[in-house]
């Protein structure tokens, strides 16, 4: 099930937000609380999956998405994506990015086949110093 975090959840939420690349603990704190969109994927009602996504009138980002290992490959990122695209388009965005580490196979993959395409690259976007990927499609 996809539906929006709770402020309640922030603690699963974080343990979460520890398989992501580069974690930012201040963005999940300051998304939960709102205005950006904060989706969760639930097993028996439990987070196991979440996205974070920003938006202005024309376009989204999404920000951070991260779904628990043992629960990878079960089309919950795919799930979260989607309904993040359908609330950023009933918010009036036609567009929606996003950006990936060079090395995130797995992702691109997703990414692409969800009609992202490269827009640009940003040179140490990482702390590793790796350039990030921007990817774009339309919504």
């Amino acid at each position: 099930m996809i539906r929006p975090a709770r402020s309640d959840e922030r603690d699963q939420l974080r343990e979460l937000q520890t398989h992501l690349r580069e974690p930012n603990p201040p963005l999940l704190d300051y998304a939960v609380e709102g205005p950006p969109l904060v989706l969760v994927s639930t097993e028996n009602d439990v987070p196991v999956g979440y996205l974070v996504a920003f938006h202005d009138e024309e376009a989204g980002y999404v920000a951070e998405i991260t779904v628990a290992p043992e629960r990878r490959r079960e089309g919950r990122a795919r799930r979260l994506l989607g309904a993040a695209f359908d609330r950023l388009r009933s918010e009036g965005c036609s567009r929606v990015r996003l950006a990936v580490h060079p090395g995130n196979d797995p992702a691109r993959r997703l990414y692409e086949s969800l009609g992202f395409e490269e827009e640009s690259r940003e040179e140490e976007y990482y702390a590793d110093g790796s350039e990030g990927i921007v990817l774009g499609r339309g919504l």
